[in-house]
């Protein structure tokens, strides 16, 4: 019996879309899970799984798909010989290949394509963000403050709350954060708190922007027109129907004076309050189930969203309008001109210092202009790679950095090449801005890893290789046992380095499997203090007081910082380990900053689909030496980031 051409079509497309995985799943089922069992479901099931990491739950073709991570990871520990720790039974070579070959075949096999939408709210960042570029100001609080202190002075960001971090690990990945009664109580306030201010005489500007005018009681048909019609374009970030402005208009008709004034809030209000201002997409049209590219409109908001924090600028609308941003030159060259905008420092603002964990340098000084001066040259540095088309390696290794008054004496003689500071009278410390030079003499400090702000928020080898090994590598590590206890000081005549103690601290076998990852990288870092300051400098100045156990209480010949990588490559200091980070291991930091980048940009955790997508960028990137701003067009013009599917349920 031959079936209808409709149907035969529809079941070659689903064999040829499902085969791959089913077969994946019967050659998991025959080579790997039996060595899952043998090898690994000990340590890895049930609740108090061993890194969270449950293999006896992996049951069905979706649990091995939603796997690809630890998939991953399991290959890399194979090859590494790192799992099955040391003192249990070890896979034999055969068991081994097996796995490494299942796995080629299950990644050769993944096809490329959109995740199903999900509306996502706008985060507190975002929303002060959109708000400001409505209305053209910000709301700000009254705050009486001391002098040279930092105080949030963001009326939005002090009464939203905080947004968690999403399963991708940044804040903009609001898919699971409720819509409360509290937040919804917020967004009121702070919408008639905005509206308060845009009608008021000092405002007469940002009001004629939208009325021509700055008086609304004596408005026109027109001018109401005008005001929609630009008000619900931003608002709702796409053209509206004629209709929907006419309807607006209508209500109004028939007031005048106070009670016109009245009602233009009460209607500029619910379009503030309506869901397709708070949540993201819900525009979107099309058919339920149907994978499709994004209406010009929607591909503006991600881009916007993406390099700014903020909703599209009127260029951005206008391209979106005519439907020429859908046009390949137009699109890069309204990326280029994005990167180059002062919005884009919202990227090392909020995209850096989350996949970073820079505010945690908030923590490592009562002196608030030093420790702004910590902070932000990271900031700054990481602003300088994404918009001066700097490679992406450079975060490694760079002979640029921003240095102040307050952090100069960290650079030796390289601070020479700072205009001369003058402080102000009356002021015994006050915030500078960074100031911009080149690595010339105190060549230890290129790049993020060996920043004073980085070293001092990560005190010890343990934090600092930890930061390295999931912020820069992109590899998970588990939590640490409950009674992990501190290293010991010397007892008696004892004349042990930290080091050395160390290695007695950590000589339990099943702390070691992840000691091996961490510490090598972490030591190569004992040429800094905890407060980040280079041991080995001229004019280094140990701190007041020390801590007993404090590993800089060394002195600089008992210092090791030689290391050896389960991978088998040597160090013997940070300059070959930032070399080894830029050679042997250049695509492991290239595929997390493409993982990282990606995830941001689509404020989602990527899934299996996402992984050709990554492979041919970390590929690409690798080959050309890319730069940030090649990534920034490489992941806006992703399958991920430029179509997507609507989801089947109503």
């Amino acid at each position: 019996m031959s079936l209808p051409s409709n149907i035969s079509i529809v079941l070659a497309i689903t064999i040829a879309v499902s085969f791959p995985f089913a077969a994946a799943r019967a050659d998991f089922d025959r080579d790997v899970k039996p060595l899952l069992g043998k090898y690994c479901v000990k340590c890895h099931s049930g609740d108090d799984a061993n890194g969270e990491v449950d293999f006896s739950a992996i049951n069905t073709t979706d649990d091995v798909d939603a796997a690809f991570e630890t998939w991953e990871s399991v290959v890399e520990h194979l090859h590494a010989g790192t799992m099955p720790p040391k003192d249990e039974m070890q896979p034999a070579d055969d068991e081994r290949n097996r796995v490494f070959a299942w796995h080629e075949d299950f990644v050769h096999n993944i096809e490329a394509r959109p995740a199903v939408f999900k509306p996502r709210r706008l985060s507190a960042t975002e929303y002060r963000n959109t708000l400001q570029s409505i209305f053209g100001f910000d709301l700000q609080v009254a705050i009486i403050e001391a002098e040279q202190t930092v105080a949030e002075r963001s009326m939005v960001i002090k009464l939203l709350p905080t947004d968690p971090p999403g399963r991708s690990g940044f804040q903009n990945d609001t898919h699971r954060n409720p819509l409360t009664t509290v937040v919804w109580d917020q967004y009121s306030f702070l919408i008639d708190a905005a509206l308060e201010q845009l009608f008021s005489p000092e405002r007469s500007t940002e009001l004629k922007v939208f009325t021509g005018s700055g008086r609304v009681e004596d408005m026109t048909t027109e001018q109401a027109e005008h005001l929609f019609r630009l008000f619900l374009l931003r608002a709702w970030r796409r053209t509206v129907p004629e209709v929907v402005v006419e309807q607006i208009v209508s209500r109004l008709q028939d007031k005048s004076g106070d009670d016109r004034l009245a009602a233009v809030k009460f209607e500029m209000k619910t379009v503030l309050m309506s869901p397709a201002f708070i949540y993201r997409g819900l525009l979107i049209t099309g058919l339920r189930g149907q994978r499709r590219s994004v209406d010009t409109f929607e591909l503006a908001e991600r881009l916007s969203y993406f390099l700014w924090a903020d909703m599209p600028d009127d260029q951005l609308l206008a391209l979106a309008a005519d439907e020429t941003l859908a046009e390949p030159a137009v699109y890069a060259a309204q990326i280029d001109q994005m990167l180059a905008s002062p919005k884009a420092r919202n990227l090392a603002n909020d995209f850096s210092v989350q996949w970073l964990a820079l505010n945690e340098i908030e923590h490592v000084s009562d002196n608030v202009p030093q420790m702004v001066a910590l902070r932000s040259q990271p900031i700054d540095f990481m602003h300088y790679l994404f918009t001066e088309n700097r490679p992406l390696l450079e975060l490694i290794d760079s002979q640029t950095a921003f240095i102040s008054p307050h952090t100069s004496r960290l650079y030796g003689a390289d601070a020479r090449q700072m205009t001369k500071y003058v402080k102000q009278k009356g002021i015994e410390v006050e915030i500078v801005p960074n100031q911009k030079i080149k690595l010339e003499h105190a060549v230890e400090r290129g790049g993020i890893l060996t920043m004073p702000g980085v070293l001092a928020m990560n005190k010890g080898p343990i934090q600092r290789g930890t930061w390295i090994l999931e912020r820069i590598l992109g590899q998970e590590l588990p939590e640490p046992p409950a009674d992990v206890g501190q290293v010991p000081p010397n007892n008696g005549d004892e004349h042990l380095t930290f080091r050395q103690r160390f290695e007695q601290h950590r000589s339990n076998p099943s702390c070691a499997v992840c000691h091996d990852r961490i510490d090598p990288l972490g030591f190569a870092l004992q040429d800094f203090d905890n407060g980040g300051q280079y041991l080995r400098s001229e004019n280094y100045r140990a701190p007041k007081r020390r801590k007993r156990g404090d590993q800089s209480s060394d002195t600089k010949s008992q210092i090791d910082t030689s290391g050896h990588l389960p991978s088998g490559e040597t160090f013997e200091n940070i300059i070959e380990l930032k070399q080894i980070l830029m050679t042997s291991q250049r695509e492991s930091v290239l595929r997390n900053i493409v993982e990282r980048t990606m995830s941001y940009a689509l404020c989602r955790q990527l899934i299996i689909h996402d992984r050709p997508t990554v492979n041919s960028i970390v590929e690409q990137m690798n080959e050309t030496n890319g730069t940030w701003r090649d990534l920034f067009h490489a992941v806006a013009n992703s399958v991920a980031f430029q179509e997507t599917i609507l989801s089947a349920d109503k």
